[in-house]
């Protein structure tokens, strides 16, 4: 651990030979392409699949009339072809079964719906009067909190801030869409899945068709990309599993389109988020509210934890966070990259960067003086907390002494030049639940664990882990992960892979050594579950960091350019620093797309996304990046996990929208404070 060990499956991948789902070799599939509903909210009156039926080379198309019945899961988003109530625009609606994927979409669209339409509402707007307290945060934290009185210490305070920021709907877009192949034998059913968690499909799938798990087979070896949308079972997947069964014996297979993905499997909420800050004049914080509202869909309650983050950031004796949601008839948001944190420092650190301004203060040393001692809210102490180092470090690395105070100082060939910070924090998890097994066979140990690696290099570090806890090379280490045959692993998600299924293997390698030394004999074998961390709920662990931005807004036109980013962060033990800086990296240009792109619309009169293609939904292209550096402290923290390791993979995005927004405001004179800010009125207001 602690060296630049080579991706285990990269020649693979540079060589095309490693296969993702949609990609398994199966016999003669057919193919599926679905039937969307073209009203957001509604019944189907009718379906006439006749046309379709008789097209040369359809086997099948399934309606809700005659699909097979699931069970009731508690999970609305799995209710696939079950009734014909409508919820939103893309609902599948029927699935069209064909021996080329060419048939199967010319069928599906000779299928026709008739729809008795109800008045939807689409458009989000905070003032809605079915807008309500959020029932549950997707992080399971408490929807509000509070301590003190708030209120009248904002009334009472030397300076306040009082401001409201907003970002919008955005989705995940990963390069490999959702894909399935799924296969029935009787009452057993084979699934190559694009998954962030191979277990948790199996015990979806299998409770939705009443089998044992036994009877459910998950393979998901390579995955292009989740961040969160391919965490959980969406509809597309339900469909797919569902259509197979009506063909038994053969394979249906099924990877979305793109516009899909923008209609089927979720996405970041919108959000605005009211924010108030009350400071003595030496900068001391008094109280801090954090106020949101946020869009979620009336058929599944999601409530993003927006101003969670907020909660252990600054010391202020008085404060509260609050989170209320506006359902709308759209598909329900789901986890995104940093969920919660993500557009929750866009709405903090810019408010601090006001205060710093309304004081006259260092935005940086602003943040030094509200450093907590322990934990805001719960009391508890640290497990390690290096915000002030990466702050301290970071000004240093990027040479912020040379500074200047005063915003709109800089005009360079026609473009204005300013620096923004913004500090970052993301919590370190570690979720029970997975189960590692080393083997000793032909000289080389063979450790397996229902892991998934979505890109961040999982095999890699897992081996690396092996091989110091077993004593050994990492060439002696052979890791299997991304299958149901191998033992239950926890899902790919709240940067908690490592610390999960690392903790798991120093285990199982502990327990190895004990049982059979340094030189096992073939065959021998030990296992072990995820072992407790004894200080969880005794101390506050989280990674930490400060993202800093230089901006270039040209004086006439308003374009924003990031020529310069840089991220420090604190991140315990480094297990691999060249995987590390690939992490670091791709939240910051997710962060800069955020902050300059990405903004999904949705026409309000008919519920769908207009921009559902790479033509209209902007990502940060290579364009965009132009000198960008992610760097690190060096942390030492035995709580955490027995690697010492925090998550790294989403970190890198939080903060880093505030940081190129309080930039902007630097170069220019103008606080923008919602997203994404596609130009800048330098004269003016910005967006």
């Amino acid at each position: 651990m602690g060296t630049s060990v080579r991706r285990v499956e990269g020649p693979d991948k540079v060589t095309g030979t490693a296969r993702y789902a949609a990609e398994a070799a199966v016999d003669t599939p057919l193919h599926l392409h679905p039937v969307q509903a073209t009203i957001a909210r509604g019944r189907i009156a009718a379906i006439d699949t006749t046309a379709a039926r008789a097209l040369p080379g359809v086997v099948g198309v399934v309606t809700p009339d005659d699909a097979p019945q699931l069970a009731d899961i508690g999970d609305p988003e799995t209710v696939v072809l079950q009734d014909r109530e409508i919820h939103h625009r893309g609902q599948y609606v029927a699935a069209v079964l064909a021996e080329t994927p060419e048939i199967a979409r010319e069928a599906a669209g000779l299928v026709v719906v008739t729809y008795d339409e109800a008045v939807q509402v689409t458009e989000f707007h905070e003032d809605s009067p079915d807008r309500h307290p959020a029932a549950q945060l997707a992080n399971f934290q408490p929807p509000a909190s509070g301590i003190g009185d708030p209120d009248g210490a904002l009334d009472a305070a030397a300076v306040t801030v009082r401001a409201t920021y907003t970002t919008p709907v955005q989705h995940h877009s990963p390069m490999e869409p959702h894909a399935t192949i799924a296969c029935w034998e009787g009452d057993h059913v084979v699934l190559h899945e694009s998954s962030q968690g191979v277990g948790g499909t199996r015990a979806s799938v299998a409770a939705l068709f009443g089998l044992d798990e036994d009877a459910v087979e998950v393979a998901s070896p390579h995955v292009g990309g989740g961040f969160g949308t391919k965490g959980f079972l969406h509809a597309g997947t339900v469909l797919t599993v569902l259509a197979a069964r009506t063909v038994p014996g053969r394979a249906v297979k099924r990877a979305l389109s793109r516009r899909e993905m923008f209609e089927t499997v979720g996405h970041r909420p919108a959000t605005i988020q009211h924010l108030a800050l009350g400071a003595s004049t030496d900068g001391r914080l008094d109280a801090l509210t954090h106020d949101v509202v946020e869009s979620t869909a009336r058929v599944k309650e999601f409530g993003e934890p927006t101003a969670t983050g907020t909660r252990g950031m600054y010391a202020a004796p008085h404060r509260r966070t609050s989170h209320q949601v506006v359902p709308l008839d759209v598909d329900p948001p789901t986890y995104m990259r940093a969920p919660g944190e993500a557009p929750g420092s866009f709405g903090l650190e810019c408010a601090m960067d006001e205060l710093a301004v309304a004081l006259g203060i260092d935005p940086i040393e602003l943040r030094i003086r509200n450093e907590p001692a322990v934990h805001p809210e719960s009391g508890l102490p640290f497990s390690s907390r290096g915000l002030i180092a990466c702050l301290r470090q970071g000004a240093e690395r990027f040479g912020w002494s040379s500074r200047p105070a005063a915003p709109r100082a800089q005009l360079v060939d026609g473009w204005w030049h300013g620096t923004g910070v913004a500090a970052a924090m993301f919590p370190t998890i570690r979720f029970p639940g997975s189960t590692a097994v080393i083997r000793f066979a032909r000289g080389r140990y063979e450790v397996e664990i229902g892991a998934a690696d979505i890109g961040q290099g999982a095999r890699t570090v897992l081996t690396q882990i092996a091989a110091d806890a077993l004593g050994v090379p990492e060439d002696r280490i052979a890791v299997a992960i991304g299958d149901t045959d191998l033992p239950p692993g926890s899902g790919a998600g709240g940067s908690s892979g490592t610390a999960s299924w690392g903790s798991t293997i120093a285990e199982a390698a502990d327990r190895f050594r004990d049982k059979w030394g340094d030189d096992p004999e073939d065959g021998a074998e030990a296992d072990a579950a995820t072992p407790d961390n004894p200080w969880a709920g005794e101390l506050a662990m989280a990674a930490y960091g400060a993202q800093f931005a230089e901006v270039a807004v040209h004086a006439d036109t308003g374009e924003i350019r990031v020529p310069r980013m840089l991220g420090m962060f604190a991140a315990g033990r480094i297990l691999n620093p060249t995987l590390a800086r690939s992490q670091f990296l791709g939240g910051m240009v997710w962060g800069l797309s955020m902050a300059l792109h990405e903004q999904s619309v949705v026409d309000s009169r008919f519920g769908h996304v207009i921009n559902h293609d790479f033509a209209g939904y902007h990502v940060a292209s290579q364009a965009d990046v132009r000198e960008m550096a992610a760097e690190w402290i060096d942390e030492e923290d035995p709580y955490v996990n027995p690697m010492g390791a925090k998550g790294i993979g989403e970190i890198g995005i939080v903060g880093a929208a505030a940081a190129i927004a309080n930039a902007v405001h630097h170069a220019t004179g103008v606080r923008v404070r919602s997203l994404p800010m596609d130009f800048v009125q330098v004269n003016g207001s910005g967006r």
